[in-house]
């Protein structure tokens, strides 16, 4: 990967231009990167969390207009005919394009969205704050539109990375209790965790998950749980511990299409195993309003910027596991 002038943007009748602000990398970018990402069209400018300011208006865009302050969808192209498109999922659009992975993304000082992916920051919001909105909308699909938060539940979210961080806040933002799980190595980010609001972190090297549950839910099991790991020796160790008829969510990719899951536990505790993809137009006011009324704690969560031209360094930062959230300054 490497920085390098290439023509400026131009619009379709339909479509806006953004003067990018912020950017933030995620695990995508990263696996893109080391060339571990199939989907990605090359060669391609990076980047699908951002903000930005509009600096030019296609003919037929009415709902926007120039200097309003926006994020954006990564849905770039949509085939609009499938019956995907026609309810609006488009995370299910088979030949969907997303910004950033098949269309040119938001590492650049413009970028180009079509009008309907286009949302206006509150005003409260900062550009920083922004750029999590599309991480935001991610863990606002898997809480609360593939599944949903009760007040009295108690949720077990597995994996302290910046998904599962952000994902406990939502559920928090519902009044629920939210315990998480890691390993020794995030020793860091579960204190993290604990500082921005999480009830009980647990490390499931050096302490008893089950009895810790159990203890925590009257020997029920959690609610809820939400695999934000991706790894199949956590997802076995939880399963067995869920409430029977709870919910599972799958949030976190697996390294391989299949693995040996505890598919037992899912059969006899009658449990929902529910996959959950990216996330879909309805994500994203939900999403806003978290960031909004500060049910989401960007500040905290943003823990390094760099410039554009120092990208390098930015990736380097996120590959080495200390920073949550890292964003580029366009």
């Amino acid at each position: 990967m490497y920085l390098e002038e290439i023509a400026e943007p131009t619009l379709d009748t339909h479509q806006v231009k953004i003067k990018v602000k912020f950017t933030g990398i995620c695990g995508t970018d990263i696996h893109t990167y080391k060339g571990e990402y199939a989907n990605a069209k090359l060669p391609l400018v990076l980047g699908h969390e951002f903000s930005g300011e509009v600096v030019e208006i296609g003919s037929d865009v009415t709902k926007v207009k120039v200097g309003d302050r926006v994020t954006s969808e990564t849905t770039f192209t949509t085939c609009g005919e499938c019956i995907y498109c026609k309810s609006k999922d488009y995370n299910l659009c088979s030949n969907r394009k997303g910004l950033g992975t098949q269309a040119n993304g938001s590492l650049a000082e413009y970028v180009i969205s079509r009008e309907e992916s286009v949302h206006l920051l509150p005003d409260n919001v900062s550009y920083e704050a922004g750029a999590l909105t599309e991480p935001v909308a991610c863990v606002v699909h898997a809480a609360l539109e593939k599944t949903s938060i009760d007040k009295d539940d108690v949720v077990l979210v597995l994996g302290p990375g910046p998904i599962g961080i952000l994902l406990a806040q939502v559920v928090k933002s519902q009044g629920a209790k939210v315990i998480m799980t890691g390993i020794t190595p995030d020793e860091n980010r579960l204190k993290f965790a604990k500082e921005i609001g999480v009830d009980l972190i647990i490390d499931t090297m050096k302490e008893d998950l089950k009895v810790i549950l159990d203890r925590e839910t009257e020997g029920n099991g959690p609610d809820k749980i939400f695999d934000c790991t991706g790894v199949v020796p956590a997802v076995n160790q939880a399963l067995p511990l869920i409430k029977k008829k709870g919910t599972f969510v799958q949030v976190g990719l697996f390294k391989e299409h299949v693995t040996p899951i505890d598919t037992n536990s899912i059969i006899q505790r009658e449990i929902n195993y529910i996959g959950c993809r990216s996330q879909k137009p309805s994500s994203w006011p939900i999403a806003l309003k978290l960031l909004s009324d500060g049910s989401i704690n960007a500040d905290k969560m943003i823990t390094s910027k760099y410039k554009l031209e120092d990208f390098q360094e930015a990736f380097e930062a996120v590959m080495a596991g200390e920073d949550m959230k890292v964003l580029v300054e366009s």
